[in-house]
């Protein structure tokens, strides 16, 4: 267990300014590349990837949803979702650290006041960095929570402790939800290195081994009046929190799926033995194989288009967001989060089906794509997305409102 605390005020350079959406995929994909160079050795020896959220920050790619009137790009959802394919495509644990910083981008500007907004908003323009204090273990259900915060003179004091902190290692800021005295959920922005609040590197998970996703400790931890939010507001009314958190979630899926299916490709055109019935010359001239390999690529087409279909409708719902237009989103969103969590398993299952016994061994850790694809995959349970879906349309029951729709 190793007790980390990085602070908020290091000296550093301001973020690059993104002008466009093209621009923003660019800049994704040479990042990419450079990440996914030592993808494999970070995941074997638990490297975390404190360089490469440095260099993602500075890139200006976590900035790009702020609102224009913010100064921001306010990117379509359909490219943040494939900025984060292409992020995770090279490295599933570094694709999910921003999921919950883009997120909690999205509920302040549902929820935050205007000056609120101005000051954070500003800050993540500059390069600074949001990470969650949002889960906990033990409650009843993943939507309850025992961490409080009440009331302190003029600011208010927090006490708990959360898990699976995805990013807040590497983050600037620890954003920490809470149950007010009247029970309802706030969001406080903490800066890292405030007294009272511990990190501690406790992640243990098979999978996204890198995240940082580990244990905050919150001991009466005092934050100002104006760095909390009422989250709560957000899921009292029709809004697209929900829906950019699990786009996001399925851009994940889909950057996994991605990377596993590349691996299958290179491996049976290069590795792979014909099977000793076949009679072929080659593993990639194998009809069973050959059909496999385009079942697998059509679910990705698949997945690709519906995950750009539902961006644009979270993006119709943003611009009028209507309860007509979130239901679209929310169904289509979670349509999008149930193909990529189903062809990133099969795509992670058919690269070893496919590229034989040889392709388990340890020192080349293919097996990192399917541990990331089952951890992530664990989320949101696709069978409750299934039974939304078919409740809306076979009874007319509008979808719940909370962040896992």
């Amino acid at each position: 267990m190793n007790t980390v605390l990085r602070q908020a005020d290091q000296i550093r350079p301001v973020a690059d300014r993104i002008d466009s959406d093209d621009e923003a995929i660019a800049v994704a994909r040479k990042l990419a590349a450079q990440f996914a160079a030592r993808a494999a050795a970070r995941d074997a020896d638990r490297i975390l990837p404190f360089a490469e959220l440095d260099l993602l920050a500075q890139s200006g790619l976590l900035a790009i949803t702020v609102p224009a009137q913010y100064g921001g790009l306010d990117v379509s959802n359909a490219v943040l979702a494939e900025i984060t394919a292409i992020l995770s495509e090279a490295d599933g644990s570094i694709g999910q650290i921003p999921q919950n910083h883009f997120y909690i981008l999205e509920a302040l500007r549902t929820d935050g006041g205007e000056e609120q907004q101005r000051y954070f908003f500003g800050r993540v323009l500059a390069g600074d960095r949001f990470g969650n204090a949002l889960s906990e273990r033990g409650t009843k259900t993943v939507g309850h929570y025992n961490t409080r915060i009440i009331r302190d003179g003029p600011g208010y004091r927090i006490n708990g402790r959360k898990f699976y902190s995805t990013g807040v290692l590497f983050a600037d800021w620890i954003t920490v939800f809470a149950l007010d005295g009247d029970d309802r959920l706030t969001m406080a922005f903490v800066p890292k290195g405030t007294e009272g609040v511990e990190i501690v590197d406790d992640w243990d998970g098979f999978g996204q081994r890198t995240t940082g996703s580990g244990t905050t400790i919150l001991d009466n931890v005092y934050v100002s009046a104006d760095s909390v939010v009422f989250h709560h507001k957000g899921f009292e009314r029709p809004t697209t929190i929900g829906s950019v958190g699990q786009i996001i979630h399925a851009g994940v899926d889909l950057g996994i799926a991605r990377a596993a299916f590349a691996e299958t490709l290179e491996f049976v055109r290069t590795k792979s033995r014909p099977w000793m019935d076949s009679g072929l010359e080659r593993a990639s001239d194998d009809p069973l194989t050959i059909a496999k390999v385009g079942q697998i690529a059509i679910r990705l087409e698949a997945a690709t288009a519906l995950v750009e279909r539902a961006g644009h409708k979270v993006d119709a719902a943003q611009v009028e967001t209507t309860e007509e237009k979130v239901i679209a989103a929310t169904l289509a969103v979670a349509a999008a989060k149930v193909l990529t969590t189903e062809v990133a398993i099969e795509a992670a299952n058919t690269l070893f089906e496919l590229a034989g016994t040889s392709s388990v061994q340890a020192g080349l850790n293919l097996d990192r794509h399917w541990r990331n694809a089952r951890t992530h995959t664990l989320h949101d349970p696709v069978r409750w997305k299934y039974h939304v879906v078919g409740n809306y349309h076979l009874n007319g029951v509008t979808p719940p409102k909370n962040g896992a729709l």
